[in-house]
Order: structure tokens, then sequence, then C-alpha cells
């Protein structure tokens, strides 16, 4: 049954089109991801569907009876002065409502046994109580809040808990009420990956309708069965999870720019004939009229013809890790050290060895101290932390900060070696064009901020390169670039990520921080969930 509709739908922002025509039908029970570039109109579709944005043009329908639950990629800020408690139960007044009727009339049938009356109404409410779930609905927040690991903050303000945990209690709130439609934008941000495996899990038992806009590869393989890519304001429609709609595309590409250039030299060649013919007709004057209607004939053919429009390519960032030295054979030693912050330890008795050419991923719950144990070798002040010889690090931070006053460019000047027409080309390649070098870096966004820092990276040619949650803000074009450079990378490579897709692609070792000690498992992500052990 159709449940949603988006038939021919316009939307623009003052000059700038980012839906021009896009159509969809989502049928009941589809788990549809919606992928693109950012800023192609993802979350705006999602806005669309929840009328919180209108259409220039097209028609949008949603079946009668549906209920949509929303989650957005910001908190919502209304719930900043509530308790996390009352966000979870706020959505389930009706039943609370029938919950309070059904007890007043439990007293009136005290005070009086034998009225029929206050009887049957009792039992009318009642069975309404069980029709929308009344009796089970303390069983099922107690399932979701612990699934998704807040059920010790029920009893605190919002305000005060973690960007993860904020998003996670708005979560709950929305599948407490279970509604026919879920619209997720970015669900598995700021999660760790116990939480993201809950969300996986529930959302397959699901048995509603699902539109999600996510980065997140391996949760989307994991949850989708249908894929819409939004290129240039329209979408194409692919049957199959994300794995499936990186081969059907690659095809649709390739067949895309066949197509395309046979239509280009179709029409070059009927061009050329016209010209051909038109100077025969000039060359055979008084008795050329036949050549100049032979090509007045072919000039409305190719003004009939449907041009084809290129396929789109992404431009790829020029991602080259390259170094001028390797290393010595062990690039970092770690002896009986313990990462604390003031007195409590987080990680206790660390032992390990990562040799040159190692891609490791660091894993581990929110809060392990995963983050910690990287500035603590970053710093480098102990000497149970042994860096090795030949050793040049360079290290992207998870929260990155710069000098308020600098702009791109002149951020950029600090690392580039060469003349400023060459480095503006560069950081053009970046995805840093014209004036927008002037832009002061501390205004810039996630995404913006990442690419600024990989390009300083490259320039120091380092041969230790340390990530703390790289793909945080990349959209999943940036993603695969950056997987790509640093698949290719001879150098050593330690990095945190929730990012399993990312992970599994680079990983060679699994360091797993729980219970305040690591584990190493040797091999990708999913090698470490079918050998996984708890400390």
């Amino acid at each position: 049954m159709l449940e949603i509709s988006l038939n021919n739908i316009k939307k623009s922002y003052g000059f700038k089109n980012i839906l021009d025509g896009f159509d969809l039908e989502v049928k009941t029970g589809d788990k549809i991801s919606l992928i693109g570039e950012n800023g192609s109109g993802k979350t705006t579709i999602l806005n669309i569907i929840n009328k919180i944005e209108n259409i220039d043009n097209g028609t949008l329908s949603i079946k009668v009876g549906s209920t949509i639950g929303y989650l957005t990629q910001q908190p919502e800020t209304i719930y900043s002065n509530m308790i996390v408690k009352d966000i979870i139960y706020d959505n389930l007044k009706e039943i609370e409502k029938v919950k309070n009727t059904l007890e007043k009339y439990e007293e009136k049938m005290n005070n009086d046994p034998d009225n029929i009356d206050i009887i049957n109404k009792y039992l009318k409410t009642q069975e309404k109580y069980m029709s929308i779930g009344g009796y089970e609905i303390d069983t099922l927040v107690d399932k979701v809040t612990h699934g998704l690991n807040i059920d010790h903050h029920l009893d605190k303000e919002f305000r005060l808990l973690s960007g993860g945990e904020q998003k996670r209690v708005v979560l709950a709130s929305i599948f407490i009420v279970k509604p026919s439609i879920l619209l997720l934008d970015e669900p598995t941000n700021h999660l760790d990956i116990n939480s993201i495996e809950w969300l996986e899990e529930y959302l397959n038992k699901y048995n509603g309708t699902v539109l999600v806009v996510s980065h997140d590869r391996y949760f989307l393989d994991k949850v989708t069965n249908k894929t819409v890519l939004l290129e240039n304001g329209k979408s194409i429609v692919f049957h199959g999870n994300y794995s499936k709609y990186l081969e059907e595309n690659e095809v649709r590409i390739e067949r895309e720019f066949k197509e395309y250039k046979d239509q280009q030299k179709m029409i070059n060649a009927m061009n050329r004939k016209i010209k051909q013919l038109e100077e025969w007709g000039k060359l055979a004057y008084p008795g050329g009229e036949s050549f100049f209607k032979r090509a007045e004939s072919i000039r409305k053919r190719l003004e009939k013809i449907e041009l084809k429009d290129k396929p789109s390519i992404k431009n790829d960032l020029p991602l080259n890790l390259e170094f001028d030295n390797r290393s010595g054979k062990d690039v970092l030693t770690i002896k009986d050290y313990s990462a604390s912050i003031k007195d409590n330890i987080l990680i206790d008795n660390i032992n390990l060895t990562i040799n040159y050419g190692d891609k490791v991923c660091l894993i581990g719950n929110n809060g392990c101290g995963k983050t910690t144990f990287i500035k603590r070798i970053i710093d480098n002040n102990s000497d149970k932390i042994k860096i090795g010889s030949n050793v040049k690090m360079g290290y992207i931070e998870q929260q990155i900060s710069f000098d308020q006053v600098e702009t791109i460019l002149s951020y950029a000047r600090n690392y580039y070696i060469g003349d400023e027409s060459h480095l503006r080309s560069t950081l053009s390649k970046f995805g840093f064009y014209g004036e927008n070098v002037f832009k002061k870096v501390n205004s810039l966004s996630g995404g913006e901020k990442v690419r600024l820092k990989l390009f300083a990276l490259i320039q120091n040619k380092c041969n230790f390169i340390i990530l703390d949650e790289p793909t945080n803000h990349l959209d999943v074009f940036t993603k695969e670039n950056l997987e790509e450079a640093l698949s290719d990378y001879k150098g050593t490579l330690l990095f945190i990520s929730h990012d399993r897709y990312f992970i599994n692609k680079l990983a060679n070792k699994i360091l797993y921080v729980s219970n305040k000690k690591i584990t190493e498992y040797i091999g990708n992500y999913d090698y470490f969930i079918n050998h996984k052990k708890e400390n």
C-alpha cells in the first residue's frame, strides 16, 4: 500500500534550486535511505514530508491515518528544561488521559460496587486502554530506555546530557509511541556502537515505514531495502541496500556515459552533415535547393532530440598521503601505562605495540577513555609511552578548533610550500574556492574543518597518522575518498571510529576498550564481532 507519494516536487532557496522535479513513492513497510552530497536536499525532503517546510511546486500525499515520528539532526530545544522521564512520557498523553479515567471509575466502583452503569463504563474504558497499549507501556519504556542505555538518566535534566545522550532520549520518546512512519535524520550520530547495534535490531523488527538520512553505510546495509540517490534535485531509485546501490550505480554511470557519448557523436555527425549539405547547396547555386531542404530536414530532427545530461561525477579530494622517510619497525610501544583523568582511571595497565604499516582502530563505548588515551600518546609525557625512531606524527582531533582570527588562506599558508596561485588552486580542490578562502576558519562547518585539516595533514607528510572520529561531518562520497587514500597509505594509522564500514575497510587490528582494559584483535570489525569477549 502506498504510504507517501512525492510527485514533481520543486523547492528553492533564493536562486538555488534544491529539489527540481523530485519524485518518490514510499510503500508501507519500506525502509529507505536518502543519500547524496551535503546540501543535495535530503533533510529538506524529510521536512517536507513532516510539513515543516512548504513546497514551491508538486504534490505530497500521505496515507490517511498515518502517524509520523521525526528525529532531527539536533535534539529539540523545547526539551532543554525538562526531565528525561517527562520527555519520554510526553508523547503518551492519550494513554495517561485514559489511565486517569480508568482510575476514577475504579474509585467510583469501590464506593458503589453494584452500579452497572459505572461498571460498563469502566469495562469500555479498560478495553480502550488495552487497545492503545496502556498495560504494556511501562514494559516498553523499560525495554527502549535500557536498549538505548538511558535508563539511568530518567531523573536528570535533558540539558545536562551529552549530545549522544540527548539524541537517545529523543529516539526513545519517538519509538515508544510506535508511529507508522519514522523519519530519521542522522540517527547514529553521537551514538556508540552498542547503541547503534540496538537501533539496527529495533528497526529491523519495526513494522512501519522508515526514511533515513545517514552517512553510516554499515547501518544502511543492515537496515534499508531501498536507496534513493539525490542528484541535481531529482531522485534515482535503487532497489537494495547501500552496497547494492554501489554496484548498480557504477553500472548506471557507465551506461549513461556511453549513452551520452553516443548521442554526442550522433549530434556532431548530424551537424557536420548539415554544414556539408549547406556548402553543397551554395556550390550548386542556383539549383541547390534540394541540398538546403535535406539540411533543414536534419536540423528539425536534431531539434526534436531530447538531450541527455552528462552523468555527474564526484570530484575526489587530492588526498595523497605520502611521506619522505619511513619510521622504524616499532612505531609505538606502551608498557604498564594507565590513562586517567585526575584520580579516575579510564584504562588500566595498558601494554601494546604498534608496528610500521599497521592500521589500528581503537573502539569502545562513549566515555571509556579512547580520546584521553589518544591525547596521552600525542602529549608523550610518560616514560611508559615510547615513540619509535624516525616517527613523524600527524593528528586530527574530533573537536576541531582554530585560531579565531585566521582565514582559510592564512591557515593554509602555514603548511603549504609554494606560491599563492598554486596554493589557491590546491585549496579549490578541497572545496575552498574564490573569495571563500577569506572566510574565518572558526566559522566553517564540520565537514569544511575536516577538509582543511586533511589539507594540512597532507602537506606535513607524516608517516604515523592519528585520527579521532575522522568521518564525523563527512558526506558518504568524501568518506569513500578518505577510505581509498588511507587504504593506499603506506605509513602507520591509529584511529578512533564508530563507523563500522570505515573500520572494516581499513583496520587490520582492533583495540577494544572495555571495563578499563584493552583487548587486541588481529582483523577488521567483522572479525572483532565474531570473536569479541568482554574483559
